[in-house]
């Protein structure tokens, strides 16, 4: 699997580009399949969003127009600034209503830290999901004291929890999503991994690898690039960088992931549009160029 050329995106990501200005280009792209039996199986996909800390500088009133421009309705909202409040029931329910309002859905929730095995704090955060109606929890680095505990929470709320590796830097806990899985192997299945492909590469770790590892227990992925592979410093706009963005999604499909890809932009905080729009218009142009049906 090769990473798409800047000049094979030009092509296909032209073809995007027009189809988006229309309204006829959604975020996913769809890879059917059928089964022995002949019945066509539900399609995979690959289904684009955003992960809110990229607009970590920003207001909710700010990121919803940013997700306008941008066509996306998917989010993964982080309590930074006002995205998605913890402080009360009271400001959740209006950062809830206001992404209602401008038809934008929570799927996921996090970072979240769960770094301390406390059963209140621990079951105040599932508490928090479950009023958003968010399925999914992305979990930061949680102490494995906590893992039994957490557990238990997703047994009594049957909500999934994914835990983010977060690279070299972590020397404790999850570095790699390799240290995730064998962490989760003899809990809940509602128990996975988040993916950050930026913090995997960075351990050395081969990313296709690690995605196909993970398999059914792969519940929400960080999407960046890197312009080398074991610098943190060198993140640069998805597409410009040394990350198989192709062969990600290719091996997403394969192993029929159900979950979000979110792009998680951390440079240029103050001024992150320009890398954030290059990023979605490369992606879109890669799943235009895969060939697969687009979904509308």
């Amino acid at each position: 699997m090769t990473q798409v050329s800047r000049r094979s995106f030009l092509q296909t990501g032209a073809v995007a580009a027009a189809a988006l200005s229309t309204g006829a280009i959604s975020t996913g792209v769809l890879a059917q399949s059928k089964p022995a039996s002949g019945t066509p199986a539900a399609p995979a996909q690959v289904r684009l969003g955003l992960a809110s800390y990229t607009f970590r500088n920003f207001t909710r009133a700010q990121l919803i127009p940013f997700m306008k421009q941008l066509h996306l309705t998917d989010l993964n909202a982080k309590d930074a600034k006002d995205h998605l409040p913890s402080t009360s029931p009271e400001a959740e329910a209006a950062a809830l209503a206001d992404y209602a309002a401008a038809g934008i859905t929570l799927h996921a929730a996090g970072t979240i830290s769960f770094s301390k095995p406390d059963p209140a704090d621990i079951q105040a955060k599932f508490e928090y999901a479950k009023r958003a109606g968010i399925p999914v929890i992305v979990a930061g680095d949680p102490a494995p004291g906590s893992l039994p505990l957490i557990e238990k929470m997703v047994k009594q709320y049957d909500i999934r929890v994914a835990i983010h590796n977060h690279g070299p830097e972590d020397k404790l806990y999850f570095p790699s999503p390799l240290d995730v899985l064998a962490a989760i192997k003899h809990l809940d299945p509602r128990i996975g991994c988040c993916i950050d492909v930026g913090h995997t590469m960075r351990t050395g770790t081969d990313v296709l690898a690690a995605i196909k590892a993970a398999g059914p227990r792969l519940y929400n992925m960080h999407i960046k690039d890197l312009a080398k592979p074991l610098v943190k410093e060198s993140q640069v706009a998805v597409g410009e960088g040394v990350m198989p963005i192709r062969g990600i999604f290719e091996t997403l499909l394969a192993i029929r992931y159900k979950g979000f890809v979110d792009l998680e932009y951390e440079i240029n905080g103050d001024n992150p549009m320009p890398g954030v729009i290059e990023s979605f218009a490369y992606m879109r142009g890669v799943l235009a160029g895969m060939g697969h049906p687009v979904h509308a």
